[in-house]
């Protein structure tokens, strides 16, 4: 829906949120891998408007903090004292004023934890508040039990004649389902002049925004209200168990999404998603999986059951079960677990295998090769079409710094091995069950421990696996390492003379 640019968008975030019981401030708490402040914001965007403003009281140097890292674009205004709606509505005007900007246009003011407001929504409500000429548009919702919000009264024109409260509201008002969302498309140049006439003169001596609706009417402007489609959009969250309920919706709406795009979720009451994450067409996804962060997963790709991946990428046609990782790249075709750990830095070509009990980290695993079970890689790159034998470990830290192996193409590397790093791993290289690799392995040699020393057999790999992918790639890498030889030799000489 086409609507003009509004020329601002105010949010409303300066409560302490007592409620919560918690240190952490109420517009911080996330849902979905976003703040609610954060979902809020999302959603103004969609606006495009010219100015947005966050006002802020209680915490504010930690929620502007996280302001700055989630929309730079916002300014935010300061209410010292929390001293009612109206009160926060002048603060960021005035605000907005010292900047040399009077709002001239429509208004938006939008509440810090409503997570679940959509910006198509905010969209229908400033089209509906301009194409009425309305001074002020109630957003407001229908609800099966309105108890404890205020009501909106209409007259037979469907103009607004006042928003009443609980305490104070008829047996006939009260029976109204429609309620008061807190949210409002004000004209701008209106609401710039009708804050300053709001009053405090009420039981908590607060300037209610609320007083402005009547101010206006008496004017003889019109105030009209648009109700939500969705009630559950202008929800607050005001303690721990509005906040899982919200994140129970906002989770069902996201699945809904990925399921009509073409994605299977076996079970939606037990997987997860955040709002970043991206999910192909024609994906599994199994019972029991959280996708996290900016994560994304391919087509054709099977993803739990019970694995956690955070900000990681899963390919085309990749198998990935009872697995966590954290800022991995999972390459097309790859089959990933059970009970694998993929830590940072973890990257996974086309056909690769980290299988049972693999924990890998900071590690490159070339195409087709595989890592099965029992293993840690950590800080190494393996070539192509290599086997890490069971139970091995790359012991990267020697307590002080930390290095990296590097494993050629074809290599077989042994059960129970423990690659000491740095090390290097030729290209067609085997290894023995329990060797302890210290020393570079030649190209198609075999390594193996003698006692506490390490002998590489030369020559191997050719002899007893001729014919093989491991002999072949041996044979390939000879020419490169016979120059090098002859390079290590000229050096030598040069350093005698």
């Amino acid at each position: 829906m086409s609507v003009n640019r509004p020329a601002a968008v105010i949010v409303l975030a300066a409560g302490e949120g007592t409620r919560m019981k918690s240190q952490l401030p109420k517009v911080l708490h996330e849902i979905g891998g976003r703040s609610l402040v954060g979902h809020v914001l999302a959603a103004s965007r969609e606006l495009d408007p010219l100015h947005t403003v966050v006002v802020l009281g209680h915490a504010r140097e930690r929620i502007a903090e996280h302001l700055a890292l989630i929309a730079p674009e916002a300014v935010t205004a300061v209410q010292e004292e929390q001293k009612g709606t109206g009160h926060a509505v002048r603060m960021a005007l005035e605000d907005l004023a010292r900047q040399g900007i009077e709002p001239t246009g429509t208004v938006v003011l939008t509440c810090g934890d409503t997570p679940l407001l959509r910006g198509a929504t905010l969209s229908e409500l400033v089209s509906f508040h301009e194409k009425e000429g309305n001074a002020v548009t109630v957003l407001s919702a229908r609800v099966p039990d309105p108890h404890g919000y205020g009501r909106i009264v209409r007259d037979a024109d469907g103009g607004v004649t006042a928003i009443v409260e609980q305490a104070d509201g008829t047996p006939e008002e009260l029976a109204v389902d429609e309620i008061n969302s807190g949210m409002y498309a004000f004209d701008g140049a209106l609401l710039a002049q009708v804050v300053h006439r709001i009053g405090s003169d009420n039981a908590k001596g607060e300037e209610y925004l609320t007083d402005a609706l009547a101010l206006l009417r008496g004017d003889g402007h019109r105030v009209g209200a648009w109700a939500a489609e969705d009630a559950d959009e202008v929800q607050g969250v005001n303690n721990r168990v509005h906040l899982a309920q919200a994140r129970r919706l906002l989770n069902d709406r996201l699945l809904h999404g990925h399921m009509l795009a073409g994605v299977t979720v076996v079970d939606p009451a037990t997987t997860w998603v955040d709002v970043g994450v991206r999910i192909g067409r024609d994906t599994l996804v199994e019972p029991g999986t959280r996708l996290r962060g900016t994560t994304s997963v391919g087509e054709d790709a099977v993803v739990g059951p019970d694995s956690d991946l955070t900000d990681t990428v899963v390919a085309d046609g990749a198998k990935v079960r009872r697995t966590t990782a954290d800022r991995a790249e999972i390459g097309p075709g790859a089959d990933v677990g059970p009970y694998t750990y993929l830590r940072p830095g973890t990257r996974l070509a086309d056909r690769t295998k980290a299988g049972a009990f693999v924990e890998v980290k900071n590690a490159n695993i070339g195409s087709g090769s595989k890592v099965p079970h029992l293993t840690y890689v950590g800080d190494a790159d393996i070539g192509v079409g290599s086997n890490i034998g069971c139970s091995s470990v790359f012991v990267n830290y020697d307590g002080v710094d930390k290095s990296r192996s590097t494993i050629g193409d074809h290599v077989r590397i042994g059960s129970d091995n423990t690659i000491v790093a740095p090390v290097t791993v030729g290209d067609g290289a085997y290894s023995g069950a329990g060797t302890v690799v210290r020393d570079d392995v030649p190209p198609g040699a075999l390594a193996v421990s003698e006692g506490h020393r390490q002998r590489n057999v030369e020559g191997w790999t050719a002899r007893k696996r001729p014919g093989t992918a491991s002999a072949e790639a041996a044979h390939r890498a000879r020419p490169a390492r016979e120059a090098q030889g002859v390079e290590d030799a000229e050096r030598h000489r040069a350093g005698d003379q």
